[in-house]
């Protein structure tokens, strides 16, 4: 994968404001190699923003990755992660998912953006939101037979619910998604109560030092996991924390990172990339 590691702002977008201050580890993958850019998706009869990015010069359809934002919404980190997937060969779309409730470059920090538009985004209508990206992926050059979701944090605890949500998934990789907590009219589920009902193979990859997510959650998950009889894994990083894929952040934990995203491209080999 190639890449280029600066600080600051990159080339291609801004980040959000309450993601600041920016680590030095930030990076930036070139998109010499690939095609992406901003687009629309029509959903629930509204027109919701996206960013897709997909391999030049490959003909035929490519297998789809849905990649599903922060807490911080799609802004560059995402969209990078986009450009890395396209480079791998696939098709990734990173759909705004906030987007009828507001903008999350409208706060300044992770509590006011938290209380401010995030717990007012229902789940289901992110689950439907993804249906729609998903069917729009397959009329733009992907193939609906080779659909996978990837997600991180906010994102990561959706990746789960989502591969129980549509039986036509292939494959789920969850980033340090939340596994438990207090139901709510707009959060009725969490993935533990879901694990028996998966469709697709989910991969979930953890920092043992993740203060927001205990352990003893994570391990209450993998009792549901084997409960249901589910074909799921869960890698935990003992020296990282949470957030440990976000290069931006001082969170950021290189050797976790890398070795996620090499299993996270296994999975996705394994179960979907091939026709």
């Amino acid at each position: 994968m190639k890449e280029e590691r600066q600080s600051g702002q990159s080339p291609g977008g801004n980040f959000a404001p309450a993601a600041s201050p920016l680590a030095s580890t930030v990076l930036h993958t070139p998109d010499d190699g690939v095609l992406a850019g901003e687009t629309s998706i029509p959903t629930q009869g509204e027109n919701m923003p996206a960013y897709h990015a997909r391999p030049k010069g490959v003909e035929g359809s490519l297998p789809i990755v849905i990649v599903v934002q922060e807490i911080f919404g799609v802004h560059e980190h995402i969209r990078d992660v986009c450009r890395r997937l396209a480079l791998e060969g696939y098709l990734a779309v990173a759909p705004e998912l906030y987007f009828r409730q507001g903008d999350p470059n409208d706060f300044a920090d992770i509590q006011t953006l938290f209380s401010g538009l995030v717990s007012k985004v229902p789940d289901a209508q992110v689950l439907a939101d993804l249906d729609h990206v998903a069917n729009w992926a397959a009329r733009n050059g992907g193939d609906a037979h080779r659909l996978m979701v990837t997600g991180f944090c906010w994102g990561g605890r959706i990746a789960w619910l989502y591969a129980a949500h549509n039986p036509q998934l292939k494959a789920a990789v969850a980033w340090y998604g939340k596994l438990v907590g207090e139901k709510s009219l707009n959060s009725p589920h969490h993935p533990v109560d879901v694990a028996i009902n998966l469709n697709a193979p989910v991969l979930g990859l953890y920092g043992g030092q993740d203060t927001g997510i205990p352990l003893d959650t994570v391990e209450t998950m993998r009792q549901a996991l084997r409960a249901a009889n589910a074909n799921a894994e869960i890698i935990v990083y003992p020296e990282a924390g949470h957030a440990f894929n976000a290069d931006y952040r001082p969170s950021y934990h290189e050797e976790s990172a890398k070795d996620g995203w090499q299993r996270m491209l296994r999975w996705f080999e394994r179960y979907a990339a091939k026709k």
